[in-house]
């Protein structure tokens, strides 16, 4: 059985298409439950306790390799749930990749102002929530990105429109 624990499906769908022909055996999963450090150091046994694990088989997928990834991610404590693959990608674009996307453009923005140290200095909690995210690995972002490169481009096309809304809106009082 191949399962993964990555943030888009889509993608990893064709790839193990590519290289393994039928997809029977694989179940794509993704925990909910990711955190900005990595390597073995940032490790937690208590990570996936009460998290939201997504499993996005697709219709070829044998229903036991799906019993058997859905009984290992519980043994770790997880709350298995599924979502059609495409599904996945378009609420992951909305609720995890763009606030990382934002993340990483504000702490940019603001760290290249002429006061920068006082605006880092005098940040108030809200803003270390962005600068943590914005923390998160820069590769790994950049992959996830450009993996789901449409949902994610759709998703910062509304949040533009949006934006440009409250900018006119602040700007006419």
């Amino acid at each position: 059985i191949v399962t993964d624990a990555g943030s888009v499906k889509g993608k990893f769908i064709d790839d193990v298409r590519a290289v393994l022909g039928s997809l029977a055996r694989v179940v794509p999963g993704h925990p909910i439950a990711g955190r900005e450090k990595t390597g073995v150091d940032a490790a937690d046994q208590t990570l996936f306790k009460q998290k939201r694990v997504l499993l996005t088989p697709i219709d070829e997928t044998e229903e036991s390799a799906i019993e058997a990834v859905k009984s290992l991610w519980e043994l770790a404590g997880a709350v298995v749930e599924s979502l059609p693959p495409e599904q996945h990608d378009r609420v992951l674009a909305s609720t995890s990749h763009l606030p990382h996307v934002l993340a990483f453009a504000l702490v940019d923005t603001l760290a290249t102002q002429q006061e920068a140290e006082e605006i880092f200095r005098y940040a108030a909690g809200g803003f270390r929530d962005f600068s943590r995210i914005a923390s998160s690995d820069a590769v790994m972002w950049r992959d996830v990105f450009l993996h789901n490169k449409s949902a994610v481009l759709e998703m910062l096309g509304r949040f533009s429109e949006d934006l440009s809304v409250l900018q006119r809106a602040i700007r006419f009082g």
